[in-house]
């Protein structure tokens, strides 16, 4: 199906920006004082993110619902390793667009919550809304957990799309391949079970535009913005994110051929 990159642009940037608005949500009413779900915990976090995930999805099938630069060079890996044609020219689009959309999501669920940001004293409170940080820090190992979850994520929506989503969709591969529920509980699955040493961002553009908007917004007490770990849940989903994009359709066709 030819496709336009300016609509291509703006789904993706709708898309991850209703992701992130959803998303930092559910963790500024669990974490900063009077909202209602303050204290919900991590599941309640878990499962507000994983339907900000499908609503992500339904609101950008046009290009496939990337919403996530992990995706995008997750499915540039596997093209490249079955030797599909690539557009080459859609990956900046992609990857633009849902940096863009990701810092708009994240000032949107300021505006929101503006009132608690202000009464809430903990500025580590304030920057867990808008971005992720380690439960224990070590490079190392907080890199492992995010290539690690951000894999079975790709991995997983490769493999599906292998079995014929993608054509039944006639849209581009993405998680819309998956499918809007399955890919809700995907993350849900993947944050209960590997979220809790990083915060599981599983997405650079998740992460990165909520802390660009974290340091330029005029938030009272703010703190840092902890740039020296920003790297991490950059490089680790977009590590995860070729490895599963990449080795998934040589198993798939190993499986396959056997």
């Amino acid at each position: 199906m030819d496709q336009n990159l300016g609509l291509i642009f703006l789904s993706e940037l709708v898309g991850t920006a209703m992701l992130v608005l959803l998303g930092c949500g559910v963790v500024a009413n669990v974490v900063l004082k009077g909202n209602k779900g303050f204290g919900g915990g991590f599941l309640m976090i878990n499962f507000g993110w994983g339907l900000a995930v499908f609503a992500g999805v339904v609101v950008s099938i046009y290009s496939g619902a990337h919403i996530n630069p992990a995706v995008t060079f997750g499915l540039l890996a596997k093209d490249l390793v079955q030797g599909n044609e690539v557009n080459w020219a859609a990956v900046p689009v992609y990857i633009i667009a849902q940096l863009i959309g990701a810092f708009i999501g994240a000032v949107l669920c300021w505006l929101a919550y503006k009132q608690h940001f202000d009464i809430e004293e903990d500025p580590g409170a304030k920057l867990g809304t808008f971005s992720t940080g380690p439960g224990i820090r070590h490079n190392g190992w907080n890199l492992a957990t995010e290539i690690i979850g951000t894999f079975v994520l790709v991995f997983v929506v490769v493999g599906f799309g292998a079995q014929g989503g993608d054509a039944e969709l006639g849209v581009p591969a993405g998680l819309a391949s998956l499918g809007a529920l399955p890919v809700a509980l995907l993350v849900v699955g993947i944050g209960a079970s590997l979220g809790g040493p990083t915060g599981y961002a599983i997405n650079p553009a998740r992460d990165l535009g909520p802390r660009i908007a974290h340091a330029l917004l005029p938030i009272k007490g703010k703190g840092s913005s902890d740039w020296s770990y920003s790297w991490i849940p950059v490089a680790g989903p977009i590590i995860g994110g070729v490895i599963g994009g990449a080795t998934a359709p040589l198993l798939i066709a190993t499986i396959a051929g056997a």
